[in-house]
């Protein structure tokens, strides 16, 4: 475990593989740490040089006062990068992650050669739909939305395995003040002309059963990138990488391959 000083901001962030192999990147979702990447990462090429982090007020990094903005956690993340020297990086954002890389895209193009965007939009949701939930978590805590959270994280079945108490922990023991600030950069957050200009490979994944981003959502802001691909997961949430981890990385190992990446 290691910990970035970026100034306004501490990351913790964690490197696997080898100094001299292919930079991937993964970008996490809203009231998750890094370790959502762990149920793929083995089924993943051997060779790759993967970071990790937890985005401000998540995990064990620093919770700085919010509200917080998109722009924050795009240069908190190319801060990130840049400290690290990963640059012409393969870049998988999940939520809140993939608008990260939406965003990180159109400013600094040269770290990133291709993206995914798993289960996120162009716009997610409304003011008021965020306005609400900012509310309720400074009312009540993270844990008067959990129940709720579960319903549109993970499929019935999924909901019905002793396994759901792990990731309701883990939202229920992100910080109040992160889960709402970076709620915050969500709702005044869109990207849909911004996206649109990028040229780069990209794929959208989403989940048959996500309550959150649905599949046309996901599809109309791939669709706006020329050349891009999209791919559904059937029987999974806004978590396919937790639901259904072999088909998540067999799915993002073929497009790092269609890319040249690996």
């Amino acid at each position: 475990m290691h910990m970035a000083d970026l100034g306004d901001v501490r990351l913790h962030y964690r490197i696997d593989g080898p100094k001299d192999g292919a930079p991937v990147v993964f970008a996490n979702s809203l009231g998750t740490d890094m370790r959502l990447w762990d149920p793929i990462l083995p089924m993943l090429p051997e060779g790759l040089r993967i970071l990790r982090f937890d985005k401000r007020g998540h995990g064990l990094s620093t919770c700085p006062p919010g509200a917080y903005s998109m722009g924050a956690l795009v240069s908190d993340t190319e801060k990130l990068m840049d400290h690290l020297g990963f640059q012409d990086a393969f870049f998988v954002g999940l939520s809140i992650g993939g608008m990260i890389a939406q965003g990180l895209a159109v400013k600094r193009l040269d770290l990133m050669r291709a993206m995914v965007l798993s289960n996120t939009g162009a716009r997610i949701g409304n003011g008021d739909i965020w306005a609400d939930r900012i509310a309720a978590v400074e009312n009540g805590g993270i844990e008067s939305l959990a129940d709720a959270v579960m319903e549109r994280w993970f499929s019935a079945d999924f909901r019905a395995s002793v396994d759901l108490e792990l990731w309701r922990n883990m939202l229920v023991r992100q910080e109040n003040a992160g889960y709402a600030g970076c709620s915050a950069a969500i709702s005044g957050t869109d990207f849909y002309t911004t996206t649109a200009s990028l040229r780069l490979p990209t794929l959208g994944i989403a989940g048959s059963e996500d309550g959150s981003t649905p599949p046309d959502l996901v599809r109309e802001t791939v669709d706006l990138i020329p050349g891009s691909k999209f791919h559904l997961i059937r029987k999974a949430g806004h978590l396919p990488c937790v639901e259904k981890p072999q088909e998540y990385a067999a799915v993002i190992t073929d497009f790092m391959r269609s890319t040249g990446h690996i």
